[in-house]
């Protein structure tokens, strides 16, 4: 039998014979809330359309920013508010391009607004894009992960707003990896679009949290501080394991994917898959290589999800893990690496383990690559983390729009 096989087995993967193995913290005070209890920023709209009254309007949105079953521009419009730009980030303003895929400028048929990608030749709006805007709004949801594109986005477009004076209005919504905080700093080093922030890799913060925090810490730089304002969820709390109406991202297929991609994210830079090029992408793993497997699949193109995935058209053997994050991964809250460590144990010796500089910008630096390369396990990794999250959770307070997981 394999390591990493093995590995499963004692884990408790295989729940259904071994659960008792697997030691769940108690995390009684989480409890699950869905889109009909909590009110989220953008339905709060007594709140926000008196700052739009006369105003040119930008957005920056995508196939989340819903109100009910109507997108927030249609919402606007249909109000009479005066859309003159929308903002696409990654996947496009209705979110139905490939992950990685260059979004182009074009233009709205409903509203005739002007879209400017976000995702394409630039991460940062211009000063001409911003010239004949008033004010911008941002509604995205977040699932709570530093590499998780659309907050390096907003990270831009603050810089963008503070830099020609425009105020900047962030409606608010749940984070659904809101109830823990875990995983290595970004060494700013290592700042790129997959992490713009000194935030860990589980930053436990909503949108509008981590823009309070941003401008508060100064992290737009050149002294610079964005006219911000948060239009807060009601009826949310950091003890909320709220469930996304709305998957968040064409790959993010359900919650359980959504739960376990602070752990499976980190393999994306690596050979292994994720099942990018399935419909259970981030639910499995796998590699052409790997032995004693629960599962076979093979990664194909997909419009509007992945195009070009690893292992296009070839067979990867692995496990299917989406049960294992509704019995262990949302109430242990932390990351989950022991995948990680018994991959790059078995596949090492066989490939080149590591996408080039890729892991390294997943993780924030070079130092979890480094403890694993030395053998490191993973109370060892996670023990170095604790200094550094002690210091961010006291930052972290600060900012806190609602109240905290205990």
């Amino acid at each position: 039998m394999s390591r990493i096989c093995f590995l499963f087995l004692v884990s408790g993967l295989f729940f259904i014979h071994t659960k008792a193995q697997v030691k769940v913290p108690d995390r009684s005070y989480l409890y699950e809330v869905t889109d009909s209890v909590v009110i989220n920023g953008a339905e709060a709209c007594e709140a926000y359309f008196p700052l739009l009254k006369n105003k040119r309007i930008g957005l920056v949105v995508n196939h989340t920013s819903m109100i009910n079953d109507i997108h927030l521009v249609d919402s606007l419009h249909n109000a009479g508010f005066n859309i003159v730009k929308i903002f696409a980030p990654e996947h496009g303003f209705r979110g139905n391009q490939s992950d990685g895929a260059h979004i182009s400028d074009s233009k709205d048929n409903i509203t005739g607004a002007t879209i400017v990608s976000l995702f394409g030749s630039k991460f940062k709006p211009t000063a001409q894009d911003l010239a004949d805007i008033d004010i911008v709004l941002f509604d995205i949801q977040d699932v709570g992960v530093r590499f998780y594109t659309f907050i390096s986005t907003m990270h831009y477009v603050m810089e963008a707003c503070a830099e020609n004076n425009k105020p900047f209005v962030v409606l608010d919504r749940p984070n659904p990896n809101g109830h823990y905080i875990d995983g290595p700093m970004l060494d700013l080093r290592f700042k790129s679009f997959i992490g713009m922030d000194p935030i860990p890799l589980v930053h436990g913060l909503t949108v509008g949290e981590l823009a309070t925090m941003i401008n508060g810490e100064g992290w737009l730089g050149d002294d610079l501080k964005c006219d911000l304002t948060v239009i807060q969820c009601k009826n949310y709390n950091h003890s909320c394991l709220y469930k996304l109406p709305i998957m968040p991202s064409p790959n993010l297929v359900s919650m359980d994917a959504v739960y376990l991609y602070p752990s499976l994210g980190l393999l994306e830079g690596t050979v292994v898959s994720v099942g990018r090029g399935t419909y259970q992408a981030f639910e499995i793993f796998g590699h052409p290589l790997l032995k004693n497997t629960d599962i076979e699949f093979t990664p194909e193109s997909i419009k509007g999800m992945s195009e070009n995935p690893k292992f296009l058209g070839q067979k990867c053997y692995g496990f299917n893990v989406k049960s294992f994050a509704t019995e262990y991964i949302r109430y242990n809250s932390s990351i989950y690496l022991y995948w990680l460590l018994e991959l790059y144990a078995e596949l090492s010796p066989q490939t080149e383990f590591w996408r080039d500089g890729v892991f390294d910008k997943l993780a924030g630096s070079d130092k979890l690559r480094t403890q694993i390369e030395e053998g490191l396990n993973t109370d060892e990794i996670t023990s170095s983390w604790l200094f550094d999250l002690q210091q961010y959770k006291h930052l972290r307070k600060k900012y806190l729009l609602y109240p905290d997981f205990e």
